[in-house]
């Protein structure tokens, strides 16, 4: 009786999540992991520009961190690397109207954004800091130094490090720019006293332009996982992508690329000018 119940159960079982896998499979069949696979590359998209993630060096070719960890993804998946250069603004509706099929150019997840796409796993985590006119050096000490209408603060239109001024600098006045590189030049040219962006850049801009000129505020005042943005609604794609990413952190490549890129400035010298 005990067996004929079990029986029972497991028919009713297979009956009832017949129709519910079915669908699972009809779901897997439209993720953008089995249109890759099929095409035989993957687009990711990114801008760029964005030391030391994605940038173009000397021979016109795509070089970073993220480039890297993109051309890794690649090979994994047993494609063709296929890099889409994209304008920050646009990024977002241009891989929603699949343009591309991956965003990886150092976007920061934030709740506001995961609204319109999905985030993988953080594969790294930065924060915003502060380049300062090395006039205002040992009176501006934090961000909350900076929150008085005297003072000009410059970052790049639709980031992060805007949205942390406007946030937490709110009395400062701000000025953005199309390009991240304008509004920390316009710190080392002592047009603007301050300008908020991720870490890696600072560190990278004031090394390479602001050597007595700027002192770099490096502690980080924000927390600020980048992450990969796919389309919602494809949890296989999201799926494959976390386990790559596990991977890709755990076994020494993820390192390499860290050390090479943000460790290093040996690549500086092949960036176009």
């Amino acid at each position: 009786m005990k067996k004929l119940f079990v029986s029972l159960f497991a028919l009713a079982f297979v009956l009832v999540s017949a129709p519910a896998f079915s669908a699972d499979i009809e779901l897997a069949k439209k993720s953008t992991l089995e249109s890759i696979v099929k095409a035989g590359e993957i687009r990711v998209g990114f801008e760029s520009g964005y030391l030391p993630f994605e940038m173009t060096n000397t021979k016109g070719q795509y070089i970073g961190f993220d480039i890297d960890m993109g051309k890794q993804l690649a090979k994994a998946m047993g494609v063709t690397f296929t890099p889409v250069n994209t304008a920050w603004d646009g990024i977002i509706p241009s891989l929603i109207t699949e343009k591309f099929d991956i965003i990886i150019s150092g976007m920061t997840v934030t709740q506001e954004r995961n609204l319109a796409v999905n985030f993988t796993d953080p594969y790294i985590v930065v924060g915003q800091a502060i380049l300062l006119n090395k006039k205002h050096e040992g009176v501006v000490k934090s961000y909350k130094d900076l929150n008085d209408p005297k003072y000009v603060i410059t970052s790049k239109l639709g980031t992060t490090g805007e949205q942390a001024v406007k946030r937490m600098i709110p009395r400062a006045t701000y000025k953005s720019f199309e390009v991240e590189t304008e509004a920390v030049m316009e710190v080392i040219q002592g047009n603007a006293d301050a300008t908020v962006y991720d870490l890696p850049l600072i560190e990278i801009m004031q090394a390479q332009h602001g050597k007595g000129k700027t002192v770099a505020l490096t502690e980080p005042f924000t927390f600020e996982p980048l992450a990969m943005a796919v389309r919602k609604g494809d949890p296989d794609f999201l799926n494959f992508l976390n386990n790559f990413i596990r991977q890709y952190k755990n076994d020494g490549r993820w390192q390499q690329s860290y050390d090479k890129w943000i460790k290093s400035n040996e690549w500086q010298k092949d960036l176009q000018n």
